[in-house]
């Protein structure tokens, strides 16, 4: 029958009888692609389901790929229909196999020759194999490769070729099968392949960038953590199978070209004379995910580091100038590694280097450290005081894992925590050494410690070491329990151990482990050996269950003594868990007392359900305080005496920063928890008036935030911008609008900060000022500090029209900064007008926004309002399909469902949400998905507690006194 046909669509035709799940060998099989360039990927997921004996070409009419064979598996079946929408069978999941280890690579030459033109590469490798024992078969990984001929050469004897190439797409494997047994011993493994320059950020792909003159190109860049190396040469893509690399790129020759080692070679390429071929130096032993290779053009910045290491900070072409400041942190840290782990930086040389198409923030490839732009590049004019920050803090994430990741790698996945978690403790360690002005490690715990305990107390959250198998569940763990929750337990250990016995441990596990791979019950055994404390049955207690516990407190004056009683039961989002079989954790618990707030009088370890304790020479007119320093990872429930005791030390700031932060962190989530009242806490945060510390007012207005978010499902929602207007007036007007002489980095965030909450809260002279320096800005009379551009932009946005978008809209396509044009795409779902909000959300898909960066204009859309919510909630389901494909089950993927979905507060949404994933499955986000519904449901009965005393206390504090 004649089918009418969108262009982009593609049909499956067959000849022979009518199709059976089986595939039919006899079956002659035809793809017909109309008019469209077709990802390569795709093809293999529709070519999946031809029958094994058939080897017939595709046929595609673009010059993208070129006639090959169809691959012989038959793992998934894949149609598409005459209306160009896919239905896919997935089979059941099988149980994850690693790979087998009969046979493993000592060294792999490789040789990549990317076209930058038509996206596709080729690839010639030669892996010095060992056989260890006979196989007529080798299992790799490969994933969207086309392999062309495989050979094995024994040492001394003839080459064997290949007589099969097995894909099992599923699990991203091939086997490679042979005529005759290979004997034990080693030899030489030879691949021809191709494969295509993907636009997934993953793998070996391309990324857009606009030259100087306004030309589009595109550059060649690889991202291979977790499983991914597997897509740019058949490997073994396991991290604790490691070996030697030694690379060829074969580049055009106005082209960088960049790997993890230093160039050793370049000359002219034979066939063609726009191209050279550069080699690379042998890299130590190391993992897949680790290797890196970037093609592309670019100016850089060189130093040395004080003990002797070429760091070099690659930029886009004329940029060379934003690469200071990276370049500047690199050198300070590298030194200071080599100092705390007291083992040298083992490469000779560390390239940084800005990518415009970037998934991650950065990924710390040995030697070649990849970024996004935001992550990297710092205009001493146009860049505010936070992103010098985050800088910082990439930098010196990175940096930390050129030892603890790289030169001593997980064993598997499971592990994967060590890597991170450690990684983003000592970040902030090596930031407080270098720019001791930020009070970091105050930022720490607003930044992450309670971004852990908040994901940690619902019951879908999940233990820091968990058990991974396929590829498809790795990305899922890296998320704030890895990130966040891995350094918290680290901080709580570092501080249970004290940093010398800490170095003498580290120290231990980097030598004996160096060039190897470890598991977490290693580092335990390092420590314990250095501080003769029970470290791994403390931290067994933190990393192999989830969650965390409540520690309930209460108190009795004895003479001069003071006798704490203190308990441990979980703590769940939905209150305190109160079931059978409640976990205990091992609880390092430290005691202060108002006589000394930063000093710990008494340090304890909580090793059963309840204690009691015995301060001596308290006196009554003392608060205690448990906890010092925010430490202790748990929540804190302390009786009404204890807390009223407490609170004023928020108003006279005799309680440290950190504590004061802490304090009210925690009265928060009981009120979410429904362990006591909001109101309570809108109390509390009105003694925070006198409150200087930016960290502090930072987690206020973060909770602020949310509350005010669940109110937006109210009538009054009016009220709750009252109060906010009321609690940041004062520092508003404290601060004002320009720097002071005398100000630091912390002046400008927090000023930065109230500006935008009184902005966005209607604060009338704000939004007036607000407007009159945006009309400034924009016709060049006056252009507005870097650190002010965020809150004027969005106290604009909120209270503006279609004008002001279209303004916005103009100020992003000019300019030319990524910086710049992500500050304003975050802000941009402020706008308050339904057809605006659409506007928005069009222009989140369109070619100005950078792939990676759709997200969080989504997001941003979605946090600003009810109707923003409701909008892009229907905006991702209209276009999933899209926004799937664009991520392909990375992490973006769980960071955008998270975004639209989670301020939800009615128990319907949290059905509809999990029916549409039920029917549009996301694997690498199912847990992201789990965690959403529960919020929702939370929010949802929060909102049903709470919301009417709230109302009442909001027009009860504005009403005159009697």
């Amino acid at each position: 029958n004649d089918v009418v046909l969108p262009s982009n669509c593609c049909m499956l035709f067959c000849e022979g009888p009518p199709a059976s799940s089986s595939c039919a060998s006899g079956i002659r099989w035809m793809l017909l692609f109309l008019g469209r360039k077709v990802p390569l990927s795709f093809v293999h997921r529709v070519t999946t389901c031809c029958p094994p004996s058939l080897s017939r070409p595709i046929l595609v009419s673009s010059a993208l790929i070129k006639l090959r064979a169809i691959r012989s598996v038959a793992h998934t079946t894949f149609f598409v229909s005459a209306a160009g929408h896919n239905t896919r069978t997935m089979p059941e999941r099988r149980p994850f196999v690693r790979l087998p280890t009969d046979v493993y690579p000592v060294n792999y030459g490789l040789c990549l020759k990317p076209d930058l033109i038509d996206f596709t590469f080729e690839g010639k490798l030669e892996a010095l194999i060992e056989v260890t024992q006979s196989t007529n078969q080798i299992v790799m990984n490969c994933a969207d490769i086309d392999i062309i001929t495989a050979s094995f050469v024994p040492q001394g004897s003839e080459e064997i070729n290949a007589t099969g190439f097995n894909y099992q797409n599923e699990d991203e494997k091939v086997t490679l099968s042979f005529p005759s047994a290979l004997q034990k011993g080693s030899g030489t493994l030879k691949i021809d392949f191709v494969g295509e320059l993907n636009d997934k950020m993953k793998g070996f792909y391309r990324s857009k960038y606009t030259t100087p003159a306004g030309e589009v190109r595109y550059a060649a860049v690889t991202q291979f953590e977790a499983t991914d190396a597997r897509r740019a040469f058949p490997c073994w893509d396991e991290p604790a199978i490691k070996a030697t690399f030694d690379i060829t790129l074969i580049v055009p020759k106005d082209r960088v070209a960049l790997s993890n080692m230093n160039v050793i070679d370049q000359k002219p390429y034979p066939e063609d004379e726009n191209l050279v071929e550069v080699k690379f130096a042998t890299t130590p032993i190391m993992s897949t995910y680790l290797v890196a290779f970037v093609i592309g053009e670019y100016d850089y910045v060189e130093s040395q580091s004080s003990d002797g290491v070429t760091v070099r900070v690659y930029t886009p072409v004329g940029k060379a100038e934003q690469g200071k400041f990276a370049l500047e942190v690199a050198t300070k840290t590298l030194p200071f590694y080599k100092d705390y782990f007291s083992v040298p930086y083992p490469l000779p040389k560390i390239d940084l280097i800005a990518i415009a198409d970037f998934a991650a923030g950065a990924m710390e490839n040995w030697g070649l450290v990849t970024y996004r732009e935001t992550a990297l590049l710092i205009d001493p004019k146009n860049s505010c005081s936070s992103s010098r920050q985050w800088v910082a803090l990439v930098v010196g994430h990175e940096l930390a894992h050129q030892w603890f990741g790289n030169l001593v790698t997980m064993e598997w996945w499971t592990h994967l925590w060590l890597n991170e978690g450690f990684a983003s403790w000592i970040e902030y360690l090596c930031v407080d050494h270098c720019f001791p002005e930020y009070d970091i490690w105050t930022q720490f715990v607003s930044a992450d410690y309670t971004r852990a305990l908040d994901l940690d107390a619902l019951d879908s959250s999940h233990p820091i070491e968990v058990n991974v198998g396929h590829p498809s569940e790795v990305d899922e763990i890296f998320d704030a329990i890895s990130y966040s929750k891995g350094a918290s337990v680290i901080r709580m250990l570092h501080n249970y151990i004290g940093d010398e016995d800490f170095r003498k441990g580290m120290n231990a596990y980097l030598l004996k482990f160096q060039h190897k791979n470890a598991s977490t019950e290693d580092l335990w055994d390092c420590l314990e050996q250095a501080s003769g404390k029970p470290i791994a049955a403390v931290m067994g207690s933190w990393t192999k269950q989830m969650g965390f516990p409540i520690i309930v407190v209460d108190q009795e004056q004895q003479g001069d003594d003071r006798i704490l009683t203190i308990s441990q039961k979980k703590f769940c989002a939905s209150g305190p868990h109160n079931g059978e079989d409640c976990p205990t954790w091992m609880v390092p618990i430290s005691i202060c007392t108002s006589e000394d707030p930063k000093c710990s009088k008494l340090k304890v370890l909580l090793d059963r359900p309840e204690t009691t304790i015995t301060l001596s020479g308290v006196g009554p007119d003392q608060w205690v305080k448990i906890n010092p320093g925010t430490v202790g990872f748990y929540r804190i429930q302390y009786s009404s005496s204890m807390l009223e005791s407490l609170l004023p030390g928020i108003r006279d700031l005799s309680l440290q920063p950190v504590d004061r932060l802490g304090l009210q962190n925690d009265l928060f989530s009981l009120s979410r928890a429904g362990m006591i009242s909001t109101v309570e806490v809108l109390k509390l945060m009105e003694a925070f008036v006198n409150e200087p510390n930016y960290t502090v007012w930072s987690d206020l207005s973060c909770n602020l935030g949310v509350l005010s978010s669940l109110l937006s499902h109210t009538e009054f929602h009016e009220e709750i911008q009252e109060f906010i207007r009321d609690l940041f007036t004062p520092i508003g007007l404290q601060l004002g609008w320009d720097s002071k002489p005398g100000e630091g980095h912390l002046d400008a965030l927090l000023r930065g900060l109230v500006l935008g909450k009184l902005g966005k809260a209607g604060h009338k002279p704000t939004l007036e000022e607000a407007r009159r320096r945006f009309k400034e800005h924009v016709e060049g009379k006056q252009i507005l500090p870097a650190d002010l551009r965020s809150p004027v932009y969005l106290t604009v946005l909120k209270h503006g029209d279609s004008t002001t978008l279209d303004t916005m809209l103009k100020l992003h396509k000019q300019a030319d900064m990524q910086e710049e044009k992500n500050r304003i795409e975050r802000v941009l779902g402020a706008i308050s007008a339904p057809d605006l909000i659409q506007k928005v959300l069009n222009f989140a898909l369109s070619e100005e926004v950078r792939p990676q960066d759709t997200v969080s204009v989504i997001g941003g859309v979605a946090g600003s309002s009810k109707q923003g919510r409701k909008a892009a909630w229907k905006f991702v389901r209209d276009n999933w399909e899209e926004l799937y494909n664009r991520y392909q089950g990375g992490f973006l993927i769980s960071r955008l469902i998270k975004l639209t979905v989670d301020g939800f507060a009615i128990d319907k949404m949290a059905a509809e949400v999990k029916s549409f994933f039920e029917s549009h499955p996301a694997p690498a986000a199912e847990r992201t998905v789990q965690q959403c519904c529960e919020n929702i449901l939370l929010n949802a009965a929060w909102l049903k507690r709470d919301a009417d005393d709230i109302h009442r206390y909001l027009l009860q504090r504005k009403a005159p006194p009697v």
